[in-house]
């Protein structure tokens, strides 16, 4: 069985930062998840944008990481918002 792979891309404008998701997130990748977005917030970014538009599957676990992720961003003083398009 393949291993699932998930790609981060972050690009930081001032306190706001995009985050760009590309491939599978489950219980494997979603430490990845969890870090990118800690990373931000760790880092001084008050805003993160997330890009769901590659990404191909996502469980509960990502769903878990967004909502935690969303809570602290709050409690930091900023909004999150995670967007995708239709392809």
């Amino acid at each position: 069985m393949p291993i699932p792979q998930l790609n981060v891309y972050r690009h930081d404008r001032g306190s706001r930062a995009l985050l760009t998701l590309a491939g599978e997130i489950d219980l494997d990748t979603v430490p990845l998840v969890r870090e990118s977005l800690e990373e931000c917030l760790h880092g001084g970014i008050r805003t993160i944008d997330v890009d769901l538009t590659p990404v191909t599957f996502c469980d509960c676990s990502g769903l878990n990481a967004f909502l935690r992720a969303s809570q602290l961003t709050t409690a930091a003083g900023g909004p999150s918002d995670c967007t995708t398009r239709r392809r």
